[in-house]
């Protein structure tokens, strides 16, 4: 297999990095240095350029599992592993920037805050955010995968965190993989079961946001918010 290293010095995307800036380097020339190695019958350039030809988008490289990966060609246990570890990198630098947004106001903010960990999944995932006093993100914990209902919500796991965190206030989120953020008959009433148990934990609920495609849902408002 041809290394990045036997390459002609112009092809190489290290140097290219190292000489003229991260920046500068194409799609392909990136993940050729993730890849590292290509196959015995096609370079690591070939094999990153097909490996990209397979998605209309660059974005769907997130919702690729490790299973998918090994299934393509010349990508084996060691690249899907630092294929998912960079792509799992990427995502967590983007949600340590939207933490720090000073304070929580809207559903816009909670909307912009979690869509980079809520836009590609194909299940409902539960998340609550807890805040101090300031409306301020102390700690974002997603609780719970699957279909949202009254039974499979605990209060005692969701306000554990928050008597442990000393947060003020709540913002329970959670995604409708249709894309279509209306809130369900399930949704309000798990909504009302965590109120109650807020109540008596002396939590405030802020609010909980139904993240659709391009779009969100206040139930606390009653209020849809798109966008572009």
């Amino acid at each position: 297999m041809l290394l990045i290293k036997e390459m002609m010095t112009e092809d190489k995307p290290r140097e290219r990095l190292i000489e003229h800036g991260v920046e500068t380097l194409s799609n392909y020339e990136l993940l050729a240095i993730l890849l590292h190695t290509g196959t015995k019958s096609q370079s690591v350039i070939e094999l990153s350029k097909q490996v990209l030809h397979r998605f209309d988008q660059l974005k769907e490289l997130e919702k690729v599992s490790y299973q998918e990966w090994v299934m393509m060609p010349g990508i084996g246990m060691a690249k899907a592993c630092t294929l998912l570890a960079a792509v799992e990198l990427t995502k967590r630098i983007l949600q340590n920037r939207e933490e720090k947004v000073a304070q929580i106001q809207t559903a816009s903010d909670i909307y912009h805050h979690l869509k980079h960990q809520l836009s590609h999944l194909e299940q409902e995932h539960f998340y609550t955010i807890y805040l101090d006093m300031k409306n301020q993100i102390i700690a974002t914990k997603r609780l719970y995968i699957g279909t949202l209902n009254q039974s499979n919500i605990h209060p005692r796991e969701v306000f554990k965190h928050a008597v442990k965190l000393a947060a003020a206030s709540v913002i329970f989120a959670h995604n409708h993989p249709s894309g279509d953020s209306s809130p369900s008959l399930a949704d309000y009433r798990a909504t009302e079961q965590l109120e109650q148990s807020a109540k008596i934990m002396g939590v405030a609920v802020i609010d909980h946001i139904v993240m659709g495609k391009n779009e969100c849902y206040s139930i606390k408002e009653n209020r849809k918010y798109h966008f572009i």
